[in-house]
């Protein structure tokens, strides 16, 4: 727990990866369900547009474990004027005359709009735990650093989604294998991908402490049981659905509000 203005709520349920192994097939259909839950997002991104609401959403977890996947089919639900989307490799580096953060604020959402995150401001932070190049003392003055972050951005009226998508260790490594002898996805590996599967063991525990100092009220976490990739997909996509329908008004404003855009697209 942190000490300092913006630890985590006593409120918030310490997310627990061991509970989401499952990896239980999705049973339904699939492309049916997915249909239907995008047409939810779209109408419910053309409700934050019309009211100037933002929102950001995080795409966290073990390569491998079908972020890019879920990213594509929630990227395929909103209206591309609207949405920005922001990779972050884990070889990307800030210069020492700037703060680590600094790349991010540069992404915040317009009012109107939403930013998708291919990985995140996390991933410093986590990397530098977990291969033991940060002290105790340097690990939670980063975690409270995001916390002020966010925190910041919520009380701008942000909404924000924080994924984990979470296999166990076989499956991501079977997953990886995979995608190294495909030509088509060989492209994907990165030494970060190899990096993180032989030191899974440190990388678990940075994550999960991760979770328990940043699971906040403001921007809590939320866990994928992503063992099954269609079952990992509807998840997602059904927890951004939540998340936006808490946060956007589900009547038009009224004729004449100011918070109407003033930009208009065919």
């Amino acid at each position: 727990m942190l000490t300092r203005g913006f630890a985590v709520s006593s409120a918030c349920v310490q997310v627990d990866l061991t509970k989401f192994e499952r990896g239980l097939p999705f049973t339904g259909d699939f492309a049916a369900s997915l249909g239907v839950l995008q047409q939810r997002l779209a109408e419910l991104h053309l409700a934050l547009v019309v009211h100037r609401k933002r929102a950001i959403i995080l795409f966290e977890g073990w390569e491998g474990a079908g972020k890019r996947r879920a990213l594509k089919a929630l990227a395929a639900a909103l209206d591309p004027c609207y949405v920005a989307t922001y990779c972050t490799l884990a070889e990307d580096e800030v210069g020492a005359s700037r703060h680590w953060l600094a790349p991010f604020w540069s992404t915040l959402p317009e009012a109107g709009s939403v930013a998708l995150h291919y990985r995140s401001w996390y991933r410093r932070a986590v990397d530098d735990k977990a291969l033991g190049r940060s002290s105790p003392k340097e690990w939670l003055r980063a975690c409270d650093a995001i916390n002020e972050f966010e925190n910041q951005q919520t009380e701008h009226g942000t909404t924000i989604v924080k994924l984990f998508f979470h296999v166990d260790a076989v499956t991501q490594a079977a997953r990886l294998h995979a995608r190294g002898e495909d030509p088509w996805a060989r492209h994907l590996m990165t030494q970060q991908d190899l990096r993180s599967l032989a030191a899974r063991n440190a990388y678990m525990a940075a994550w999960t402490d991760c979770f328990a100092q940043t699971d906040t009220r403001w921007a809590p976490w939320t866990a994928i049981d992503a063992g099954d990739m269609q079952a990992g997909v509807i998840a997602s996509l059904e927890a951004v659905a939540a998340a936006l329908a808490k946060a956007v008004p589900a009547e038009p404003p009224a004729e004449g509000d100011a918070s109407k855009p003033v930009e208009q697209f065919a």
